[in-house]
């Protein structure tokens, strides 16, 4: 293996959403460098910070008809019934909804929880409160899509946050997507959101981490009973 593969395979590709913004701050740096020499390092340590807010890893998704995996990374912040967003139209009885808060440390490209189909993109404007509150889901500026995959219809909600100001789409409707998949992408801290049917039971636990297109966090086709967790 050549030193280029090696070093390849340790370095996290960055997604071209980040470009931009590596780039003005890599000029900032250089100008508070030469205004005083602390702030150009103080630069550095943010335009690195940028690098590893945008980091695009591969992931290796399991694959198996009904498997729903998680989104986004972060941490599994809520697992209720409730009613789905009316911009969806996923009916008016309540779903099974999982939430997933991502940090300002987190990786933001987003990735499709299922095979299926784009049925439905709605963008609805609103605030930015802090998305790991649990109105957030009706207060705040979101992104929602509806996949069909077989016979089920599943909701995939990107939710800004306090800091984040963007919601970045990928798709359009009518796309295609596989499993683990990149739709799209959050700037800054923010949420995603996934509505199952009522009967699918979560095989994940508030707290947990979770790894965009690679943990499993439902399974439509499965009898497994909700799993019980601790803390070790």
């Amino acid at each position: 293996m050549s030193m280029y593969d090696s070093i390849r395979q340790v370095l996290t590709p960055i997604h071209k959403e980040g470009y931009p913004f590596i780039a003005i701050a890599a000029v900032a740096s250089l100008v508070l460098g030469q205004m005083w020499e602390p702030l150009g390092w103080l630069g550095l340590v943010i335009t690195l910070w940028v690098c590893y807010f945008f980091r695009d890893p591969e992931r290796q998704t399991p694959v198996r008809s009904g498997l729903v995996v998680s989104p986004a990374d972060g941490r599994v912040s809520s697992i209720a019934e409730v009613l789905p967003p009316p911009e969806l139209e996923l009916g008016d009885a309540p779903l099974r909804r999982i939430s997933i808060f991502m940090n300002v440390f987190d990786c933001h490209v987003n990735r499709s929880p299922v095979d299926g189909v784009i049925e439905r993109i709605v963008y609805t404007p609103g605030i930015f409160i802090n998305a790991d509150l649990d109105k957030a889901s009706e207060d705040n500026e979101r992104n929602g899509l509806v996949i069909v995959t077989g016979e089920t219809r599943v909701g995939v909600v990107q939710i800004a946050g306090l800091i984040a100001r963007r919601i970045v789409s990928f798709v359009r409707e009518t796309d295609a997507l596989l499993a683990g998949e990149r739709f799209g992408l959050i700037r800054f801290g923010s949420r995603v959101d996934v509505y199952l049917p009522l009967h699918v039971q979560p095989l994940v636990g508030l707290g947990q981490r979770a790894v965009a297109g690679e943990t499993v966090l439902a399974d439509l086709t499965g009898t497994e009973p909700a799993r019980e967790y601790r803390c070790a």
